[in-house]
Formats: structure tokens, sequence, C-alpha cells
């Protein structure tokens, strides 16, 4: 079975948009609201609740498309996200 990348999107309570890349993205919203593994910036704002997600073969594809959605002004994660 061959792996894929899952590059998402959460929104935390207080309205803020956090984005990242894993491998399982169940577990991954697990962690998020309920685990110390969680990453630092969500563990004071959850719940959180995921919002998009898009998938990618390669780990390398993943990681780029992760590092131009934290580029983008909020507005345009909106768009994404409404699209």
């Amino acid at each position: 079975m061959k792996m894929s990348f899952t590059v998402y999107i959460l929104e935390c309570r207080d309205g803020t948009l956090y984005a990242g890349y894993t491998t399982d993205i169940q577990k991954r919203l697990h962690q998020h609201n309920n685990l110390k593994t969680g990453a630092r910036y969500t563990s004071g704002r959850r719940p959180v609740k995921l919002v998009h997600k898009e998938t990618f073969k390669t780990l390398r594809k993943a990681k780029q498309r992760e590092y131009r959605i934290k580029q983008l002004p909020r507005a345009k994660k909106l768009q994404l996200i409404n699209a």
C-alpha cells in the first residue's frame, strides 16, 4: 500500500487558522484536540475542526503545498476553504 500525505487547515476555537500535513488525518485531528502531541499553537485554542484538506502522493509535494498555504493571507485561506 502506497502512503499518501494530507495537507490540512484547521479552524481553532478562537477563529484562527492552522495548516499542517500528516499521513493520518483522523489521528492527527485527535492529537490536536486531545493530546500533548498536537501542535503547541492549537493546544490553547481547542477544540479545532478540520475545514480543508488536500492529498498528495509525495512528502515533498505536501510540504511545498503546506508552505504555500502558510504564506497566504487569511482572506486567501478563507477563499480556499470556501471553494
